[in-house]
């Protein structure tokens, strides 16, 4: 029973649809009698019944097929339902999660309200401001870009499910696979029981983007700081730069002041930031081995 209980806790946590298809399948075998695919086909998708048979949860009597381990099963869904009810939805999405994305959201109209602006910028002033008493503005910015993507790194690593990743992108290169040779072959069936599955993963989709997106709400809301700080230094004219600005940019040449304008609305502080993120979290993700996107 135990090992049964622990088959189906697995497979539920894995595909939450699975859980109404074995409610289904409990109502039918209420009587001990084998139930068919015939009987349930209206209710359980093929993917369903296949896969329940395919882990074993229904067996093969000779005269239909029957649950393995009834108590077992009954005890899995209960335990199931326990947690659901105790825990967020959201592929994993806790409260604080929430919050965090909540409080990116606020934060971001900092560049619009100078309120929020102020208030960000001049707090952030009483960690930030001895570094930008000692360097230059432009290694001040290099400094922030090389922190935000230590952290960045950091909590895709520990906040993206990889693993979970990786089956939801096996599971549709699987269907697509799948439906390619239907289609080569012919079996207008096979097709439309495969559309069947694919509909039923639109979910996993769904959950996937949820995974990735996850770390991103953690990441601005430590980001979004750093920005409103470097905008309010140097919009509102508080840069203490004591090596005066001297830079010279490769296909920029000097620059004259840390808000003109690039290309379009893309201005100085904004690519010099960009170019010293992305190079140095290269080096970091190589530098600590850590692997940000499913295999």
């Amino acid at each position: 029973m135990a090992r049964t209980a622990a088959n189906v806790s697995s497979l539920v946590e894995d595909e939450p649809e699975l859980a109404e298809a074995l409610s289904v399948l409990l109502s039918h075998t209420d009587d001990g009698e084998p139930v068919e695919w015939a009987d349930v086909n209206d209710e359980l998708s093929s993917g369903q019944w296949g896969r329940l048979i395919e882990q074993g949860v229904l067996v093969d009597s000779g005269g239909g097929f029957e649950l393995a381990d009834r108590e077992g099963i009954e005890e899995a869904l209960e335990e199931s339902d326990g947690v659901e009810a105790g825990s967020d939805d959201g592929a994993g999405w806790t409260t604080w999660d929430k919050l965090a994305a909540v409080g990116s959201v606020l934060l971001f109209l900092g560049y619009s309200q100078n309120g929020i602006r102020n208030a960000v910028g001049s707090t952030l002033d009483v960690l930030l401001g001895p570094l930008d008493a000692t360097l230059p503005f432009y290694l001040v910015i290099l400094v922030l870009a090389v922190l935000t993507g230590l952290y960045s790194t950091l909590l895709q690593a520990n906040l993206m499910d990889m693993d979970k990743m990786s089956e939801y992108q096996e599971q549709m290169q699987e269907i697509q696979d799948r439906r390619k040779e239907a289609k080569e072959r012919g079996d207008d069936e096979a097709l439309e029981r495969i559309q069947e599955e694919q509909m039923e993963a639109m979910g996993d989709q769904l959950g996937m983007f949820k995974l990735q997106f996850r770390p991103m709400v953690w990441i601005m809301l430590l980001t979004v700081p750093a920005f409103l700080w470097m905008y309010w230094k140097i919009f509102d004219g508080n840069i203490v730069d004591p090596s005066g600005l001297e830079v010279v940019m490769p296909l920029v040449g000097e620059i004259k002041a840390w808000d003109d304008g690039v290309v379009g609305p893309l201005q100085v502080w904004i690519l010099w930031y960009f170019v010293c993120s992305m190079a140095f979290t290269q080096v970091i993700r190589k530098a600590l081995n850590i692997q940000t996107t499913p295999t």
